[in-house]
């Protein structure tokens, strides 16, 4: 739609004021002086966020022997991938691998489709007992069972040993639910009323207006889903024990450092020379794999976060703006 006459005028004249407005404004001394120590002050801790991660980092692609005797602090040494390469050809570690990376998926992508449905139906006043309902959810994010009757539970449901077990129970998150309720509870309610009249139905409703509506506070809890799904191991230490080929990555570097943790105790307690030797290798060994598979685990979330950030903060601020 084209500007009027007026509009332009007006625009006009804003550009104008600020444009004069900006060349009068002058930095103080104590302006300037605040500025340094703002930018200074973020800047260490911008630094001191991201250094962790540049050390892994390091660590990984550097000369393993330099590794092992902790040469390598700020700048990479004999620069090789070989780590990252020796990864592929561990069974183990690429088996764990894929079980963490199709709970994320599956399991987030099911969340967030349930979540959906939940919190559009829980937005209906013609559901039955809505507010019971709704009650309920709520109070099982305060109540649980605990871990024993959980295992127990889980026991006689077949799922411990079972990749099931993985999904199922994250499949209804209650606080997910009430951010999609309340995000729903945003959106017009004349678009909806409208699709009545066409002779729409609810499901028809959902899926052509609120599910496109949605997207920033679905990709909002689908972020909180894959990094749940992701960096969770508790669930594959109580309930995959007996099952190695089930465990996640993350379980598989719980085992590591233990095992790195063991060996250091043997050398502490006073071993032969030749004794100590070996540990002492395998100690460095499972150093430099639990650096590399550390940064495996880190990579997958700082790839796909930074795509997901422009929908997180409209997404929880949104949802989260009525009770």
């Amino acid at each position: 739609m084209a500007k009027t006459k007026q509009e332009k005028l007006d625009l006009k004249a804003e550009k104008q004021y600020y444009k004069t407005h900006k060349k009068k404004q002058k930095l103080t001394v104590g302006d300037v002086i605040f500025n340094i120590l703002n930018y200074a002050f973020f800047g260490i801790f911008t630094i001191s966020c991201i250094f962790p991660f540049y050390y892994l980092f390091i660590n990984t692609i550097s000369d393993n022997s330099l590794v092992r005797i902790g040469a390598i602090n700020f700048i990479p040494k004999g620069i090789h991938f070989q780590n990252y390469l020796s990864l592929l050809n561990a069974g183990e570690i690429l088996d764990a691998f894929l079980v963490s990376a199709s709970r994320t998926v599956i399991g987030t992508a099911l969340m967030v489709v349930v979540s959906a449905l939940a919190g559009y139906l829980m937005t209906k006043q013609e559901m039955w007992h809505r507010k019971i309902w709704y009650r309920f959810l709520v109070i099982t994010m305060y109540f649980n069972a605990g871990l024993v009757p959980t295992y127990l539970n889980f026991l006689m449901l077949g799922l411990t040993e079972n990749y099931l077990v993985y999904i199922i129970p994250a499949i209804v998150q209650p606080y997910n639910i009430i951010l999609v309720k309340t995000y729903i509870e945003s959106i017009p309610a004349e678009l909806e009323e409208s699709a009545f009249i066409d002779g729409a139905s609810h499901m028809k409703i959902f899926r052509n207006i609120i599910w496109p509506l949605s997207k920033p506070i679905l990709a909002t809890i689908a972020i909180f889903g894959a990094v749940g799904h992701w960096n969770s191991f508790m669930d594959s230490i109580l309930y995959m024990s007996g099952t190695p080929e089930l465990q996640t990555l993350q379980h598989r570097l719980y085992i590591y450092l233990n095992q790195t943790t063991s060996l250091a105790n043997i050398m502490q307690g006073g071993v032969s020379s030749s004794q100590a030797a070996s540990a002492m290798a395998s100690v460095m060994d499972a150093k430099t794999i639990k650096y590399t598979i550390s940064m495996v685990t880190v990579i997958p979330i700082l790839a796909v976060y930074p795509f997901m950030q422009r929908y997180f903060e409209k997404g929880i601020m949104l949802g989260a703006v009525k009770g």
